[in-house]
């Protein structure tokens, strides 16, 4: 019986030691920097993406009239639950550890079929949308965000032209992203479709703290072809202290 509890004792200190060396392995290091090296992240990484639908956390109205109702009850009922279930079906059939953030997938996406790389990247693209805005969005980002912002763009206003001009000018449909990258400089790109800056195939790679749906499914209804005035309208609903949080972590 000593010899077991003996045995226990020290299966759980290695176990609570190797953890606490991951976690220390992983201070200062970017989540794009761990992907490329090949670490698989744990779940308990801050902001880890899981390969279900997270309830939205305000009602399909909150948005409005930035974001009008009936848009927000298609493209999270519709497109982005789609996107989940189709993820679901990919990782079966590719053998997926589900129970492993979905960014080790976005990390090493080539390696994937085509299904998995449209579905992981809808998801997760999705996932971090619903995040980032608010009810009660809005205003200009402060502190230490606002700072970096400042440092890599010059100001808050150069900052905006170059992601509304990632916004307007992405050719058909994709993302524009603010991301940190390698060297926690603040970062602006866009994608096409679902790619994002995690996928190891992408031109600008960096860890995502702000994204914005360009899909026409993301504003038709509401902006028609207009897409530079849901551009302009995305800002009045920005939650600056979610992406605040996605920065800290991600430095």
């Amino acid at each position: 019986m000593k010899n077991d509890k003996l045995s226990a004792s020290r299966r759980s200190f290695l176990s609570n030691t190797a953890k606490a060396g991951l976690s220390v392995g992983l201070i200062g290091t970017s989540l794009t920097d761990l992907l490329a090296k090949g670490i698989t992240i744990p779940s308990q990484f801050p902001f880890a993406t899981g390969f279900g639908q997270t309830p939205l956390a305000y009602p399909f109205s909150a948005l409005a009239p930035h974001i009008d109702a009936k848009t927000m009850e298609i493209h999270y009922g519709k497109h982005a639950a789609g996107y989940a279930s189709n993820l679901s079906a990919a990782a079966k059939e590719e053998n997926v550890d589900t129970s492993k953030p979905l960014e080790n997938v976005l990390g090493n996406i080539s390696k994937y079929s085509v299904k998995m790389r449209n579905n992981a990247g809808g998801h997760y693209n999705h996932e971090l949308f619903w995040s980032v805005m608010s009810p009660n969005g809005g205003g200009k980002p402060e502190g230490k965000l606002m700072e970096a912002i400042v440092a890599s763009f010059g100001s808050y206003e150069e900052f905006v032209s170059q992601f509304e001009t990632a916004a307007k000018t992405r050719f058909g449909s994709g993302w524009a992203w603010l991301s940190v990258g390698s060297d926690k400089k603040l970062i602006v790109s866009s994608t096409p479709n679902q790619d994002n800056p995690l996928m190891d195939l992408a031109e600008v790679k960096g860890t995502p703290i702000l994204g914005l749906d360009v899909w026409e499914h993301a504003y038709y209804l509401n902006y028609q072809n207009r897409r530079p005035d849901y551009v302009g309208a995305f800002w009045n609903v920005v939650d600056w202290k979610a992406v605040s949080e996605r920065f800290a972590a991600a430095v």
